[in-house]
């Protein structure tokens, strides 16, 4: 009988592919098999072996290639054929990027899997938009926060947006452009001044990134404005206003 195979659970970064790991390009270089997501740069599916096999499942507002569940079969499917798998996640697996639930799939299936952390798109984001996400003179500390919620959430498991505004804090949102309206709202009736600095960075960290700087009180309009949308994030807080003095990347 076959031996099982393992999973790695790779982060890809926030988009710039000389970002990832050391360890994640060796695992890139060596895997038997490759499971990816839409937001993973194309230079670094060259790095497989030619032999290797490929399979994307990447997600995308309105189309996912494959539903969740069926990723994690796809994995544990891959692993039981004895190969050595890497699951290539944009940004980092356990931000956001559901590896948890991945991981716990491996686990209950008696998998062996490894996770290799990454750079997560609200660290990228900011360093490339020349903001500095703690500052001893603004920020003492930073949140991220998804901005989209799972449909099936009961009203008060949803996120404390009150809670959120009374920090002072630097609050990174995650997949909120839909929501930005409401999320900004909710923040200054808690009571966040609507003059507060906001940065939305779309693309961050590659050639295509896109920065605005505006306030709670007009970062949605002018974010319709722009034409700005998903990929993003929105950086929330005094800090985010250092953008235009430190800006270094898409200038």
């Amino acid at each position: 009988m076959k031996s099982k195979g393992s999973v790695f659970l790779v982060g890809a970064g926030p988009g710039d592919p000389e970002l990832i790991t050391v360890k994640g390009k060796r695992l890139l270089e060596e895997c038997d098999a490759l499971v990816y997501d839409y937001l993973v740069d194309k230079q670094l599916l060259e790095w497989v072996r030619p032999d290797c096999e490929r399979h994307y499942v990447g997600k995308r507002a309105g189309f996912h290639a494959l539903p969740q569940e069926a990723i994690e079969q796809l994995l544990v499917r891959l692993a039981n054929e004895g190969k050595r798998v890497v699951r290539l996640k944009g940004g980092d697996p356990f931000i956001f990027g559901r590896g948890g639930e991945e991981a716990l799939a491996l686990k209950q299936d008696g998998i062996r899997y490894e996770v290799v952390p990454a750079v997560t798109a609200a660290l990228g984001c900011a360093a490339y938009s020349g903001i500095p996400l703690t500052h001893r003179e603004h920020s003492a500390a930073v949140t991220f926060i998804s901005g989209h919620e799972r449909p099936d959430k009961a009203e008060s498991d949803l996120v404390n947006w009150e809670a959120h505004a009374a920090t002072g804090g630097t609050l990174v949102l995650y997949m909120a452009m839909g929501r930005l309206k409401a999320i900004t709202q909710r923040l200054i009736d808690a009571g966040r001044p609507a003059t507060t600095p906001v940065c939305v960075v779309q693309w961050g960290t590659t050639a295509r990134q896109q920065s605005l700087q505006a306030t709670l009180a007009d970062a949605a309009e002018r974010v319709v404005e722009s034409g700005l949308g998903p990929p993003a994030i929105v950086i929330i807080g005094d800090v985010a206003g250092l953008g235009e003095t430190l800006a270094w990347y898409d200038i």
